[in-house]
């Protein structure tokens, strides 16, 4: 897809990968419209020249919020960026309940519902794609973080399911798998991590080339283990 001149909707917006996302795709022509929690993000990002709307995803009410926002603007491309990452690891305690379901609707759910309710205006289009974004973790889990790879292992199984379905349609579905990149999410992390922009290259390169899948940076390796020895993958990311 060339997306100069492509109207984009690009959840998680104002920071970390969706902000490079954003970025990259303005630089190549593209009309990106980009979603956000923190007003003083979103400000800098409409400073910039995009257009912004507050959506907090990680519940029923504020996906519905952001369709009604959206209105009938036309709409090329859906990028399920939005996420979030929460502690779940029953060695350290009861984990809270209520950030796993918020954790779970933001990653999972919100996109499920945002993309039934997107499908009428990309199906308008003559060509359109839908990324989401989901992780290496959701190939193989790793320990702590169960919650938020049970999240994204659901997307990617949504993902592939969709495409299957849209096959006939020339509506691009594309799943993109980071590894761990250096955003505020990982900040506490002391590990190797890739840059946003690289990311963000990555994952905008596999749209203009109409890939299916985005395997970023290392997870590039992790599917190369999969791909030999899944029991094998899983020990390796379990181990962390």
């Amino acid at each position: 897809m060339d997306v100069n001149g492509k109207s984009v909707l690009l959840t998680g917006g104002s920071a970390g990968i969706g902000r490079e996302i954003a970025r990259q795709l303005k630089a190549k022509g593209a009309k990106v419209t980009l979603t956000g929690r923190d007003p003083a993000r979103l400000a800098a990002m409409e400073a910039e020249g995009f257009a912004v709307i507050a959506a907090d995803l990680s519940h029923p009410a504020g996906v519905d919020a952001l369709v009604a926002a959206l209105g009938d603007r036309p709409i090329d491309v859906l990028i399920n960026n939005a996420g979030l990452g929460v502690p779940h690891d029953v060695r350290n305690g009861a984990p809270d309940p209520d950030a796993a379901d918020g954790c779970l609707y933001a990653n999972l759910s919100a996109p499920v519902r945002l993309i039934t309710a997107l499908l009428p205006a990309l199906r308008a289009r003559p060509q359109a794609a839908i990324i989401n974004v989901t992780s290496g973790l959701a190939i193989a889990p790793n320990t702590a973080s169960s919650v938020y790879c049970a999240s994204k292992a659901g997307l990617r199984s949504y993902t592939m399911a969709l495409r299957a379905q849209l096959r006939s349609e020339p509506i691009q579905v594309i799943e993109a798998l980071p590894p761990v990149v250096d955003t505020q999410m990982t900040a506490d992390r002391k590990m190797r991590k890739l840059s946003p922009q690289e990311c963000a290259r990555q994952i905008i390169a596999a749209l203009e080339n109409g890939l299916d899948e985005a395997n970023v940076g290392m997870v590039k390796v992790l599917r190369a283990v999969y791909s030999l020895s899944p029991a094998l993958a899983r020990r390796i990311m379990l181990s962390f």
